[in-house]
């Protein structure tokens, strides 16, 4: 599959004439982003000066997602490929690898964050953690970086692409100011966040939360009898009233948990589903960044805060 990939990466680019910067008819942008949280951002930053394709719906993981012929070709035609870096697309790599060598622009964005801003993997050694959009803060300089990108792609458009930055900002500031404001209703005992994979960890360091994840920061990583012993002891020494499930993650492990800590005659509820590495559906609240990450937050006060008498 991944030769087959490959091959039609390089038969499709063959018969495109220029480069990506030739292509762009009217400073309107093609772009094509991988994850949604991405589609979402060009959208916001671009406006009406950019077409955006997401290659990645709802409830799909970017861990384990395999490019398919009709990406390949939207990629292939496309003046601007976004995709987050840091090993989250980790099997497309290829795929994005040849598209850059085909002169076509391609930005991986999680990968403007400073390096010494960025959680190290708990999986692989020397890498990063890609989920960086659980902060907002380091969500603003995605955003800001993206505005730069864009307008190097289309500069009569660069006005427009920053002006647009600049209000999401205020946006992200008022989202931000949310967030601490609804988290701080959860008792300091009760801040800890147990999901079914370790993608919340930019959340827990910027709003100090403790974070478990029975999966590692890659789902492509099983969790095995260890892993759900060490989270069952966890939450029955600590008494942690909820743990939730991710939209884009099997809920099995979590529930595989429950059901031991019940068995140790304590009850730990199912919170409630968060957004990890995926918006949700089109058209709703939680279908863009700052709809998901307010649903987020309520789901988790809400899970962890104690019932009012």
């Amino acid at each position: 599959m991944r030769f087959f990939l490959f091959l039609l990466a390089v038969l499709v680019l063959a018969g495109c004439q220029g480069t990506g910067s030739e292509r762009v008819p009217d400073g309107t942008l093609n772009i094509v982003a991988t994850t949604s949280m991405l589609a979402d951002l060009a959208r916001t930053v671009g406006g009406d000066a950019v077409t955006v394709t997401g290659l990645m719906g709802p409830g799909v993981d970017p861990h384990l997602y395999k490019a398919s012929e009709g990406d390949v070709s939207r990629m292939a035609g496309a003046d601007l490929i976004l995709y987050n870096g840091l090993h989250l697309e980790g099997k497309m790599a290829e795929v994005l690898e040849q598209m850059g060598r085909r002169d076509i622009r391609t930005e991986a964005v999680a990968e403007v964050i400073a390096p010494e801003k960025r959680l190290a993997s708990s999986n692989y050694a020397g890498n990063h953690d890609p989920h960086i959009w659980f902060d907002v803060s380091l969500w603003q300089e995605a955003a800001a970086a993206l505005a730069e990108i864009l307008a190097a792609a289309a500069p009569a458009q660069a006005a427009t692409f920053r002006s647009r930055a600049d209000a999401y900002q205020a946006e992200l500031d008022s989202l931000d100011a949310y967030v601490r404001a609804r988290l701080a209703e959860v008792p300091e005992a009760q801040r800890i966040l147990i999901t079914s994979h370790d993608a919340f960890g930019y959340f827990g360091r910027a709003y100090g939360f403790e974070v478990r994840g029975l999966q590692g920061l890659s789902t492509a990583t099983e969790a095995g009898t260890a892993d759900v012993q060490a989270l069952v002891d966890l939450v029955v020494a600590r008494q942690i009233p909820a743990m939730f499930v991710e939209s884009s993650v099997s809920e099995r492990g979590i529930r595989a948990v429950r059901e031991a800590v019940q068995a140790q005659g304590f009850e730990v509820r199912i919170g409630g589903t968060l957004y990890g590495d995926a918006l949700g559906d089109a058209g709703t609240p939680e279908g863009t960044y700052l709809g998901m990450v307010r649903h987020n937050v309520d789901t988790i006060v809400a899970g962890l805060t104690p019932a009012a008498p």
